[in-house]
């Protein structure tokens, strides 16, 4: 039996990242990914679908907005397959460059669903008939979409007329009509995608607003700007029943029926622990998920979670540092993860970015907050580049105004700019340092600037 320091169960973010990462600490490390490496994210979530939406922006600036700014681009037209092309390109690069990273890093990659037995001093890895020994695991099984029981919903998925967030990907044309249950990131950046590309969609949400939890500002000029490419929104509703290509829905004022080619079901992930010999393992779980302390690490002595197998906040940045802070522990280093300050983004155009507590979660929690916000407008270049627009950038401050508890930007560049107010936030930077600061101009991130002396 061939003998590790470390061994790694899945080959997401958190996975390949904490191979990486513990290779380069001298251990010998192992990685277990029954599919392809780079999980989720890379193969059928995060990058996938920004290269669906840069072709989309792209070709909305031709079709639309192309006169404003002086270019004559008749007939433009976007072509799927094309788009669908190149995003296997884009993905098919990528998963190359971190199969070759951990090559480099001397990282053993075996292809294989594995199993786990705990052992005295460590753990057996089981790879179909290979089986490994490590001292330290950690699991980076990542997510899969949630299925929920409805009448339908099975039959749709079997004929290809119900498609997850994996499936809609690789959809080879256009739907004519397309409904969408679930209001979420990948709900959103999917009916951005689709309406843009010619589809009627229709987007049926439980919620009273879209985007989930977020600021209902910023939730509310997200909705307003996504209805103005066509789309039409169902809130606050349920369906209950998606027989013979129709969508059936209770709404507040009654029931509908939406009659679709398409529809997609992204009402949530789960975290994915189908690992033989894990249940016998007394591991504490929680709602579904691996349940584990700051440092990344379980009930059991030297099994580590990251990522989305233990649901605290799945997406593929928390997976990295989720990542780091598993390994600096099972290296010797001591570290503890920080979530006071996680950064979030929809990908619609103009993007919605936030980070931090929202108004309306500083107020739950009894704190009686500052709030500052700017029209985006402010910013020169946003307005050279993009016109007059809605966009805003709001800042929640604590009650006497000294530090930044939560940010929300509506705006361009808003993904690239809630970067600088996660640093800002995480570490407590005083606004009146902030104030001091001097920023590029012009540039859109100046509009944080300009809010804080509102």
């Amino acid at each position: 039996m061939k003998s590790y320091d470390i061994a790694v169960i899945g080959g997401g973010p958190a996975g390949y990242l904490a191979a990486e990462r513990a290779a380069e600490t001298g251990k010998k490390v192992l990685l277990a990914e029954k599919r392809t490496v780079g999980g989720v994210c890379l193969n059928e979530g995060c990058i996938p679908t920004k290269a669906f939406l840069y072709s989309a922006k792209i070709f909305e600036y031709e079709a639309h907005k192309g006169k404003d700014l002086g270019l004559c681009c008749e007939n433009a037209a976007l072509d799927h397959a094309k788009v669908l092309a190149r995003k296997q390109t884009v993905v098919n690069t990528l998963v190359g460059g971190v199969s070759s990273a951990l090559a480099r890093k001397k990282v053993d990659v075996v292809q294989a669903e594995a199993g786990l037995r705990r052992e005295e001093r460590g753990f057996a890895i089981l790879c179909g008939r290979e089986s490994f020994f490590a001292e330290k695991v950690l699991l980076a099984t990542g997510s899969e979409p949630v299925i929920p029981n409805i009448p339908g919903v099975a039959g749709g998925i079997g004929d290809g007329s119900v498609l997850t967030s994996r499936d809609i990907l690789d959809l080879q044309e256009l739907p004519e009509k397309l409904v969408i249950v679930g209001a979420g990131v990948i709900g959103l950046e999917m009916a951005a995608y689709f309406s843009i590309a010619g589809s009627k969609v229709t987007v049926v949400e439980m919620l009273k607003q879209v985007g989930g939890p977020i600021d209902t500002d910023l939730s509310g000029a997200l909705q307003r700007h996504l209805e103005k490419t066509g789309i039409e929104f169902v809130l606050g509703s349920k369906v209950f029943d998606v027989s013979g290509k129709t969508a059936h829905v209770e709404t507040p004022s009654g029931v509908r029926e939406l009659p679709y080619d398409k529809l997609l079901m992204c009402v949530g992930r789960k975290p994915s622990l189908h690992i033989p010999g894990l249940s016998g393992m007394n591991l504490c779980m929680e709602h579904g998920a691996v349940v584990t302390d700051l440092h990344c690490e379980t009930n059991i002595p030297n099994l580590f979670a990251a990522g989305d197998v233990n649901g605290k906040c799945m997406l593929a940045h928390v997976a990295y540092r989720e990542a780091e802070t598993a390994v600096n522990n099972m290296t010797g280093t001591p570290d503890e993860m920080d979530y006071s300050a996680v950064p979030g983004v929809i990908y619609a155009q103009p993007e919605a970015a936030f980070c931090g507590l929202t108004e309306q979660q500083a107020a739950a929690q009894g704190i009686n907050p500052v709030i500052k916000k700017a029209a985006i407008n402010l910013s020169g270049r946003h307005i050279a580049e993009y016109g007059m627009s809605d966009g805003f950038c709001k800042l929640v401050l604590d009650q006497r105004g000294q530090t930044i508890l939560g940010a929300s930007l509506f705006c361009a560049y808003a993904s690239e700019i809630v970067y600088s107010l996660a640093l800002i936030i995480q570490n407590k930077i005083p606004v009146k340092s902030i104030k001091k600061t001097i920023f590029p101009h012009p540039t859109v991130c100046e509009i944080v600037r300009e809010t804080l002396f509102i």
